[in-house]
């Protein structure tokens, strides 16, 4: 392998949004440094498929579906 062509590959603390912590190595920031996430796999809908809802802004989504309306199966 080339010397000095890898990033710094150290543990630090990750702490999720509901407060849990755990430690894991990344190459984000420095040795020993905190994360603190904002979003994570227990509390975004993405994940949890909370409020899944269609945003239709100015009735896009009823115009589409009125034009192509005869190509249904």
């Amino acid at each position: 392998m080339k010397s000095d062509i890898h990033p710094n590959y150290h543990e630090i603390k990750v702490i999720m949004t509901d407060g849990t912590e755990f430690t894991t190595r990344s190459t984000w920031g420095a040795s020993g440094d905190t994360m603190t996430l904002d979003i994570d796999p227990k509390s975004h809908p993405a994940w949890t498929g909370g409020n899944q809802r269609l945003n239709d802004s100015a009735g896009q989504v009823a115009r589409f579906n009125k034009r192509f309306a005869g190509l249904g199966v």
